[in-house]
C-alpha cells in the first residue's frame, strides 16, 4: 500500500512543477513590456504581492521555523529570485509615479521582512511558536497575493476587455493553488489550505470573467489599424482625373470630360 507520506511528497513535487510554470506564465507580458519599452495598463501589484509572499514561505520553510518543509523552501525561493527579476523589468519602463510607488513598497516590505525575522527568532523560541506566528503571516499575505489580480478583474469589468488578465496566468494560477490545496490537504497544514484553497477561488472568477468578455475585447488588428499611405508620384507621369457628368466646367455641364494633369522635371 502507498503510504501517505510517499504520496504527499510526489504530489509536492508536482506543485514545484507548477508553481514554476506560474512564476514563468507572466513572461509572454514582460516581453511585450521590453518590446514596448512601456508597462502600459500592466499593474505591478500581483509581483509586489508575489515578491513578499515568496519570501515570508521561505522562511516559513527554514529549519529554525517549520523542519521538513524543504519543498516549500526550493520553489519559494526560485520565485523570489523570479519575481525580482520582473519587478526590475517593470521598474525600468515605468513612469515616475509608478517607480515612486514601486519603491516605498519594496522599501515596505523589506523592512517588514527584517522585523518579523528578528520578531520571530529572538521572541519564539520552538518551532511550535515559530511556524505558527510565520504561517498566520503567510496565511494573510499568500491570501493577498492571490487576490492581487482582483485590481485586474476590476478592469476587466470595467472596459469588457481581457487584454491584461492573461488567460496563462489565470490557469496556471488555477492548478497551482489546486495542487497545493491537496498538499496541504493530505498531512493537514491549515497555513497552507487558506491562502491556497483562497487562490483556487480567485483563479476560478478570473478563468469565468475571461469567458465572459473574451469576446467583447478588442482583437490586435482592431487596435493596429493604419491610414492607407500614397506612393509618391514621379516627375513626367499623366495623372488622369475623371469628371462625371453632374460637374460644372466653365458653366457647362459635361458628360464626361478627361483632365489630364503632367508634372514636369
Amino acid at each position: 500500500m502507498v503510504s501517505l507520506d510517499l504520496i504527499h511528497n510526489v504530489v509536492g513535487i508536482v506543485g514545484n512543477v507548477i508553481s514554476f510554470g506560474l512564476f514563468l506564465s507572466p513572461v509572454p507580458t514582460f516581453w511585450r513590456i521590453i518590446k514596448n519599452k512601456d508597462v502600459q495598463d500592466f499593474k505591478a501589484d500581483p509581483y509586489l504581492a508575489t515578491l513578499l509572499n515568496c519570501m515570508l514561505w521561505v522562511f516559513y520553510g527554514l529549519p529554525i521555523v517549520h523542519p521538513n518543509s524543504i519543498l516549500v523552501v526550493t520553489i519559494n525561493g526560485i520565485g523570489l529570485v523570479i519575481e525580482a527579476v520582473y519587478l526590475t523589468i517593470f521598474f525600468l519602463f515605468s513612469d515616475k509615479k509608478n517607480k515612486k510607488k514601486m519603491g516605498v513598497v519594496l522599501a515596505t516590505e523589506a523592512l517588514f521582512m527584517a522585523a518579523v525575522a528578528l520578531g520571530v527568532l529572538l521572541g519564539a523560541h520552538t518551532h511550535q511558536r515559530r511556524s505558527l506566528i510565520v504561517g498566520i503571516l503567510c496565511v494573510i499575505f499568500g491570501t493577498i497575493m492571490y487576490s492581487s489580480p482582483l485590481t485586474i478583474m476590476s478592469q476587466v469589468v470595467k472596459t469588457k476587455s481581457v487584454e491584461y488578465m492573461p488567460l496563462l496566468l489565470s490557469v496556471v494560477s488555477f492548478l497551482n493553488g489546486l495542487c497545493w490545496t491537496s498538499y496541504a490537504l493530505i498531512r493537514f497544514d491549515i497555513f497552507i489550505t487558506i491562502p491556497n484553497g483562497f487562490g483556487v477561488l480567485f483563479a476560478l472568477m478570473q478563468l469565468i470573467l475571461y469567458a465572459i468578455y473574451y469576446q467583447t475585447t478588442p482583437k490586435k488588428q482592431d487596435k493596429d489599424l493604419e491610414l492607407p499611405t500614397v506612393a509618391p508620384i514621379a516627375k513626367g507621369t499623366s495623372i488622369v482625373a475623371p469628371v462625371s457628368k453632374d460637374d460644372d466646367i466653365n458653366g457647362s455641364t459635361a458628360s464626361h470630360v478627361t483632365i489630364n494633369i503632367t508634372i514636369e522635371p
